[in-house]
């Protein structure tokens, strides 16, 4: 594999969500990653977080199986897991084990609450880690309960892109001389991180700490989206005094004394039902035509299925075909030493005989 990680070596313990998500983007950039799975494992050809892999089957339960995963970590840079905590250590996998026969091994270890704690043994998904780091209770409209953003916060964005970036961190310090290290990447505290700017703006009393009522949360009316004609949506984003002039100017309303104190809070929902109205008149398509491209700072909201086709993404490469699935391109780009296409996910165990020795 070509890319900016070309020659480091991943071991992947098999598991869900946001481990695969990270082994993916060490994949994507070059590195070759083992991913261990169990015997009897199938890989589904058309999740993106599978690609680009080698993969043996072991019994990782067994002495004999727990030996040849140590073996391959001895050959490696890195790892991952995701198992609760202490599960690795009872199967003699564990990071003391690891580290003292591969000193400078990077061990990379995903999940929800983290190593320690009162609740690291306890189960939980995306949306138990961002309640308690608070990110859930941002989401939503006023009024109304907190909305699960799907599990892009915890699962992908604070949790696998994290654990991703720590990887990446640790591998550029054993490369300056340093040791070996754990990576203790928890979802509670990657999707903690993602909303440091609102805590900066509450401190700074620029945020109220409820939803649906500020400047990025849907309170405001020139931060939101509207239905158009034929039932579809719009994005308008038109946070600066002069990107928001041109909005008004555009939909007929730069006289309209009431749109004139852009940023106060208590004309917003109001406003907001103007707006409502307006974007009512028009199809997604008709307003495409008047306003994408400009510094309004528009977008249609896309469907995934519609997301590949939209000239931007189509002249940018952002989506890939892989094994004839449509999927995100590998991002960010390098222009040194850009990455090979992505691969299709290897059946179980395709590598067990030039890795295992047969």
């Amino acid at each position: 594999m070509a890319g900016p990680l070309a020659g480091v070596r991943i071991i992947e313990f098999a598991g869900l969500g946001p481990g695969p998500f990270a082994a993916m983007m060490l994949a994507d950039h070059g590195a070759e990653v083992i991913r261990i799975d169990r015997p009897g494992a199938t890989l589904d050809r058309s999740d993106p977080a599978l690609r680009s892999r080698r993969s043996v089957t072991l019994d990782i339960k067994t002495p004999e199986g727990a030996a040849q995963a140590r073996a391959l970590c001895r050959t490696a840079d890195g790892l991952i897991e995701g198992f609760r905590p202490g599960v690795m250590e009872r199967l003699g996998l564990g990071p003391d084990v690891l580290l003292a026969d591969n000193p400078k091994l990077v061990y990379g270890r995903m999940t929800g609450w983290g190593q320690n704690g009162p609740l690291a043994q306890a189960a939980g998904h995306d949306i138990n880690y961002i309640a308690i780091s608070g990110v859930l209770h941002t989401v939503g409209r006023a009024g109304e309960k907190p909305v699960p953003p799907i599990n892009y916060a915890g699962d992908f964005g604070g949790g696998g892109m994290l654990l991703a970036f720590g990887m990446a961190a640790a591998l550029v310090a054993v490369r300056n001389g340093g040791p070996g290290q754990v990576v203790d990447a928890a979802m509670t505290e990657g999707s903690s991180l993602l909303a440091g700017m609102l805590r900066w703006l509450g401190a700074t009393a620029r945020w109220r700490d409820e939803r649906g009522v500020n400047l990025l949360d849907g309170g405001a009316h020139f931060y939101d989206s509207y239905e158009t004609a034929d039932g579809k949506y719009v994005a308008i984003g038109a946070i600066e005094p002069q990107f928001y002039a041109l909005l008004l100017e555009k939909l007929g309303l730069a006289d309209d004394p009431d749109f004139r104190p852009q940023l106060n809070p208590a004309g917003w929902p109001a406003l907001s039902a103007r707006l409502a109205e307006i974007f009512r008149t028009k199809t997604r398509d008709q307003w495409c035509a008047l306003l994408e491209g400009s510094d309004v700072c528009f977008a249609p909201v896309l469907s995934l299925a519609e997301a590949p086709g939209h000239p931007h993404n189509v002249a940018r490469g952002a989506f890939v075909e892989v094994d004839g699935m449509t999927q995100p391109a590998p991002a960010p780009r390098f222009s040194a030493t850009p990455s090979d296409p992505p691969r299709p996910p290897p059946d179980a165990g395709a590598d067990n005989d030039a890795l295992l020795g047969g």
